[in-house]
């Protein structure tokens, strides 16, 4: 329950310079229901500007919501590619809201966060929509757990919980019950979200045509600025279920995961997994979410010899056996049995290749930095996420990313296909894999070191303590865990951290801010890489 001393009664009045920053950093948008359009708004805000402001701290010290800022026009998005369109379910419900009702939004959500935050009231494992958390250090997190326990010989199981509609299913008077007596929500703060979740209207907008427009009597509006963080506060009590268990979790936004390290043979731990796992079913029917057993994934992560003890081993849950995967989707990263990521790595080459094909078609029409551009959008955002991960795997495993990179150079410089490729990465300052790779986890220790990152990272890394005093170099280093196997604790982030942040010259540790960290840490590698 809620932190006695906590509590949120009003949200503050802002300035109208804070007013305009929100809204110069808010993306225009298009919405049929702006008075304006939000470009035109943006240049009229001198005008304008103080008329909004005295709109929006009105609706903050009375707690009431403008009736026009609560309707949504709903444009229905297919879910995944290659779906059937003919099929109503496999659409997701977005709202194109008003521009200002988003304005007003991010102003909340930036107080509610805040609040959240300084009261430690957040979920230590949610990393949906928090400062500093990503689905990147959702997965480092989990990776490491795994890895450390593959190092003591240990499998681990994972289930990936799917939730169905589940912001859509959300319901008001829990929610504002869990605002209230969860994370101390009174007065007008939470007469405006009360205000903000009644009365909301929507319709759909699809090829022209109009649907009747009806009221939202469950859930928070996907597309919505508060929705994400509101549902997250909607699910503060499933972590304290889960746990309960005895059993590790990660949360982002909806996507739920358990993982608990497992030997073959033992039952009881099996037990243990089903009883949470109907645990977390009732509470979700209490709490108006469903559960959605057939889409529930199960994998057993370990070495192919200790695999094979499971091999018949699955879940079940109301009646509903979860048989076990080959590879599950994790946040966009498709994990492996061996968690080697090699089927991971194979889709991102696959998926590279496409899109520097298509790209090749109009390089001629391109320039340089319009090349550049589409070639960092559709192949180098891809070779980047999550890349933590390949921090460690050996160079065979890699070997088809450094092509994808490779021919991707080639392409913005037109360079034959036979020449020498190093001196074009070096032109183009682009790091070759393994040292962005390895730039990406000592980016993410340079913030854990600094406040700039989760808990749940800072903790796997412990400043180096000699055991006698010295003069020399052991300021600003981390401690090196002891681990047994190349393939595994050497690998997780733990490990990996220390490793390479302790082979760093002092200049470079002690950098002041992270741009400056970044910039000497490129030149550092940029240095290693080709020779210089």
């Amino acid at each position: 329950m809620v932190n006695s001393d906590a509590t949120l009664l009003e949200f503050k009045a802002i300035s109208l310079v804070e007013l305009e920053r929100v809204i110069k950093a808010s993306k225009p948008t298009t919405c049929m229901l702006d008075p304006l359009p939000s470009r035109v708004l943006k240049d009229l805000f001198p005008t304008v500007g103080p008329v909004i402001l005295l709109l929006m701290n009105l609706s903050f010290s009375t707690g009431i919501v403008p009736s026009n800022f609560k309707a949504a026009v709903l444009k229905p998005l297919l879910k995944k590619p290659g779906l059937d369109p003919e099929l109503v379910r496999n659409y997701r419900p977005i709202s194109n809201l008003p521009f200002l009702s988003k304005v007003q939004e991010r102003i909340v959500a930036k107080q509610i966060v805040d609040y959240l935050t300084r009261n430690n009231l957040f979920e230590p494992f949610q990393s949906g929509f928090r400062n500093f958390h990503s689905t990147e250090t959702a997965i480092t997190r989990v990776v490491n757990d795994i890895l450390l326990a593959l190092d003591k010989n240990t499998s681990t199981m994972l289930v990936m919980l799917d939730l169905s509609a589940a912001f859509d299913t959300i319901d008001h008077s829990t929610l504002l019950h869990r605002l209230e007596h969860y994370v101390g929500f009174g007065g007008p703060a939470l007469g405006w979200l009360e205000s903000y979740l009644t009365d909301r209207t929507q319709f759909v907008l699809h090829e022209g045509a109009e649907s009747k427009h009806c009221k939202l009597r469950f859930g928070v509006p996907q597309g919505s600025v508060l929705g994400p963080l509101l549902f997250a506060i909607y699910m503060l009590p499933l972590g304290d279920v889960i746990r309960g268990f005895g059993i590790s979790f990660h949360c982002y936004a909806d996507d739920t995961q358990l993982y608990i390290p497992v030997d073959s043979g033992d039952s009881a731990q099996i037990q243990k997994v089903e009883s949470c796992l109907a645990a977390v079913k009732g509470w979700m029917s209490q709490n108006f979410l469903q559960l959605n057993s057939g889409k529930t994934e199960l994998m057993i992560i370990g070495s192919k010899r200790d695999r094979e003890k499971f091999e018949d081993v699955s879940l079940w849950l109301d009646g509903f056996a979860i048989p076990q995967s080959a590879s599950v989707r994790n946040l966009g990263v498709l994990f492996d049995p061996q968690l080697c990521f090699d089927q991971h790595i194979r889709s991102i080459t696959r998926i590279a290749f496409f899109h520097l094909r298509n790209i090749a078609r109009i390089r001629s029409m391109l320039s340089v930095v319009d090349a550049e551009t589409l070639i960092h959008a559709f192949v180098s955002s891809r070779l980047d996420y999550c890349n933590a991960l390949f921090s460690g795997l050996p160079n065979s495993t890699i070997k088809s990313l450094q092509l994808v990179h490779n021919a991707a150079a080639r392409l913005l410089t037109r360079t034959r296909k036979f020449d020498h490729i190093t001196p074009i990465l070096a032109s183009l300052h682009w790091l070759p894999i393994t040292f962005r790779s390895d730039f990406k986890v000592l980016l993410l220790t340079y913030k854990a070191l600094h406040g700039l990152s989760p808990l749940y990272l800072k903790d796997l890394i412990i400043p180096y303590s000699p055991s006698r005093s010295l003069r020399s170099s052991g300021a600003g280093l981390l401690s090196l865990p002891k681990v047994k196997k190349k393939s595994a604790g050497q690998r997780a982030f733990s490990y990996r951290a220390p490793f390479l942040w302790n082979r760093l010259p002092s200049v470079i540790r002690e950098a002041d801010s992270v741009e400056l960290f970044k910039g000497k840490l490129k030149t550092h590698l940029y240095n290693l890489a080709f020779g210089v």
